[in-house]
């Protein structure tokens, strides 16, 4: 059974920077494509940034330049370096991991907080 952790939300100004980490339990960290997803009030929840094993990265547009991707295998954790902020970055931030050595299967953290405000 894997289990996620989200930790290093919190509240920060509007241009601060916040790094996310997930740390994963289990042992096909390395094989598995990781990914961040954030869920503001109201809204659908959606994708911030992806990591596959290869470590090829993706992002979404309204994040491109600001937040970066990557990953430690010795650690078993990704995380999510997030810069100059915005208030529309506020959301639940939530880390997924999928993985196919079982058959393809998602594994979801309960998030962490992240707030933008002055």
């Amino acid at each position: 059974q894997v289990q996620l952790v989200e930790s290093g939300g919190g509240l920060v100004q509007p241009g601060g920077s916040l790094r996310l980490s997930c740390a994963a339990s289990g042992s096909i960290f390395s094989s598995a494509a990781m990914g961040w997803y954030r869920q503001a009030p109201g809204k659908q929840r959606e994708l911030v940034a992806l990591i596959t094993r290869g470590f090829s990265t993706n992002y979404a547009d309204s994040v491109k330049c600001r937040f970066t991707i990557s990953r430690d295998n010795a650690k078993n954790t990704v995380y999510l370096q997030m810069n100059s902020l915005k208030p529309e970055d506020t959301a639940v931030y939530y880390c997924k991991m999928t993985t196919t050595t079982y058959g393809v299967m998602d594994y979801w953290g309960k998030g962490t907080l992240v707030t933008v405000s002055s």
